[in-house]
């Protein structure tokens, strides 16, 4: 028995309008969340045309032209602008009756295309037991037919099996919100020996380990800490007979452990560093979960990974506008402060959730608004724009690029110091033995 796909109701009217503009087809991605028992729907959004598109000459109708570099980078620009629960569920594809015999064979290609590009820019593994299925939906314009086949992207063999694709009203009418405020300070030491002064090589593994921190969190649900194998609803009075959105939020509270635990063995390092990167802030984290008897690790799990990614997104955000501003090559590594991107929050019509994006400062907000239109295809009002966030910066701190001879000799000497610190006890033990040999040769003497 295949997956079932609960989906918005809304969604079949879109796909209905693209299909009357099909020229000869059109390609989009699933948006929603995954659950053991079935998958959500709650958005279907289309490949934002390219311009020179516009212009091509009429043909005969073929795949070939499907440009797959665009609808992956079209992917991985959507997935920042989900919060935590909602991911790329899928494709789409809407064609003639030509193309359908192709039109299987393009979905499995794009599935693996986007899956391999998102998960390259994870900082986190998905868990054994987590669903790896993805939707490959395909529509043809002229008899409205509509095929929803599954692929596990974690097999590169794997064969397509049928999937149930039905429609519901007011889907997230009762979903579940999860909100949280993380104040960061991440100090991540940039390596001499790192090439060229490689600041987003080294943001990003700088990044990774705080990463694991946040993973090994504690996360306190309303002021509790819950058994994550219990339903989040547990001792709550749930929402009955209501299809208007109305979102039952929790606020969470994350405990990151100051050191390791007992059994753990810590050592100092001593690295020439040619600087450090400081990440300063508040960030906004939010996350939604179905209502459909949840899981509380389910939550935490959503609620962590907004964390993470909300981080990583707006560091990447940042570098892309530090290489379309200053070039890719940097030749002067002097004392910077930068502005991260500030998170906001955009509603859903319709629906209790809410999508996300990323401003800075001087953004109009009818940039935003262009770029909603664009990537999610979804008109939003400037009222509407809620930014979630104060000022997040980054410290980037160099030092000389050599150490000099005085350097190198204050470098040796923090290196002893740190080695008599870590044999404190058998100095201490030795200088005893020590001394007691002088006492004691001393009394025998006189």
């Amino acid at each position: 028995m295949g997956r079932t796909y609960l989906v918005e109701e809304g969604i079949g009217q879109y796909l209905t309008e693209l299909s009357t503009k099909v020229k000869p087809y059109v390609t989009g991605l699933l948006i929603g969340q995954c659950s053991p028992q079935r998958d959500y729907v709650i958005r279907a959004v289309r490949t934002p045309p390219k311009e020179q598109q516009q212009e091509e000459s009429v043909g005969p109708p073929k795949l070939a032209s499907l440009d797959e570099e665009w609808i992956t980078t079209h992917a991985s620009q959507v997935s920042r602008m989900l919060p935590g629960g909602l991911l790329v569920l899928g494709v789409f594809m809407i064609s003639t009756p030509e193309l359908a015999k192709d039109g299987q064979n393009a979905l499995r290609k794009l599935i693996f295309s986007v899956e391999k590009s998102l998960s390259k820019r994870r900082l986190w593994k998905p868990a054994e037991e987590e669903v790896s299925d993805r939707a490959a939906l395909q529509i043809c314009s002229t008899t409205k037919k509509v095929v929803c086949r599954t692929y596990d992207v974690q097999d590169p063999k794997s064969s397509a099996k049928p999937a149930d694709w039905k429609y519901q009203s007011a889907l997230t009418a009762s979903w579940l919100a999860l909100g949280c405020t993380v104040n960061v300070n991440i100090h991540i030491p940039l390596l001499a020996t790192s090439p060229n002064h490689d600041l987003e090589k080294n943001t990003k593994n700088g990044l990774n380990r705080w990463s694991k921190q946040i993973e090994d969190s504690v996360f306190l649900i309303n002021g509790q800490v819950k058994d994550e194998d219990t339903e989040l609803l547990e001792g709550q009075k749930k929402l009955r007979g209501n299809t208007q959105p109305s979102t039952q939020f929790s606020d969470v509270k994350v405990l990151t452990q100051l050191c390791q635990g007992s059994s753990a063995r810590s050592t100092a390092t001593v690295q020439v560093c040619s600087g450090s990167i400081n990440l300063r802030g508040a960030v906004k984290c939010r996350a939604y979960i179905h209502s459909n008897k949840p899981k509380v690790k389910e939550a935490i799990q959503a609620l962590k990974r907004d964390l993470i990614n909300t981080l990583s997104d707006r560091c990447e955000i940042l570098f892309e506008d530090l290489i379309l501003n200053e070039g890719p090559q940097k030749k002067n590594f002097e004392r910077e402060y930068h502005v991260l991107p500030q998170r906001l929050f955009v509603p859903v019509a319709g629906s209790s959730v809410m999508l996300s994006d990323y401003k800075f400062g001087d953004e109009a907000a009818g940039e935003i608004q262009e770029r909603f239109v664009e990537m999610l295809d979804q008109p939003v009002q400037a009222e509407d724009i809620r930014i979630a966030e104060d000022i997040s910066t980054v410290d980037i701190c160099p030092v000389t690029d050599s150490p000099s001879d005085t350097q190198q000799a204050q470098l040796t000497k923090a290196t002893l110091l740190l080695k008599l610190q870590q044999n404190m006890g058998l100095v201490v033990a030795a200088a005893v033995a020590v001394l007691a040999s002088i006492f004691s040769f001393s009394y025998f003497s006189d």
